[in-house]
């Protein structure tokens, strides 16, 4: 090697660290396998407040709903959209009877959201989000935006059977 590579080398500003990859920074065009199904990322909600993002997968024509919150541990829960409508968010009750199941009221929160992609609301605004569960662990959310509503019902999901693969 002669002295004038060395000296080049020696100058050369080093590569920049690239960002660690995490959940919370999957982008439309990843992949996911939920449960031994392969799903594309066509969406994101994030909740940076609550740090949760709700992603929206698609498999052919099936639009599912996989929440991601990033706390002590991580938490999946895979959803599915429901048909259903309320008489007024002023009044959600604290239990809630569909299909001869009855939810309890688990969490009601809102914040700011972020979206990215195809998702249920299209702009970045204040979203409220009720949670609810059965006594067999079945999952009722209900999401507020700008005068539309959304109803899902859904279920945990275990760390181990979601897989990523990210798009290059």
């Amino acid at each position: 090697m002669s002295l004038f590579k060395r000296i080049k080398n020696i100058m050369k500003s080093p590569e920049p660290v690239k960002p660690e990859k995490s959940l919370l920074t999957l982008a439309p065009g990843d992949m996911i396998e939920v449960s031994l199904v392969m799903y594309e990322l066509i969406g994101k909600t994030s909740m940076h407040s609550r740090n949760e993002i709700v992603l929206t997968l698609r498999d052919g024509k099936t639009i599912r709903y996989l929440k991601i919150e990033n706390r002590e541990s991580t938490y999946y829960k895979l959803y599915t959209p429901i048909d259903g409508r309320l008489d007024s968010i002023n009044e959600i009750p604290t239990t809630i009877e569909m299909d001869n199941i009855e939810y309890h009221m688990e969490e009601q929160y809102n914040g700011r959201v972020v979206v990215t992609g195809k998702t249920p609301f299209a702009v970045s605004d204040e979203q409220y989000v009720w949670e609810f569960q059965s006594d067999n662990r079945k999952l009722l959310r209900i999401e507020w935006q700008d005068g539309r509503t959304m109803m899902y019902e859904g279920e945990t999901i275990l760390s181990a059977d979601v897989q990523i693969i990210r798009a290059t």
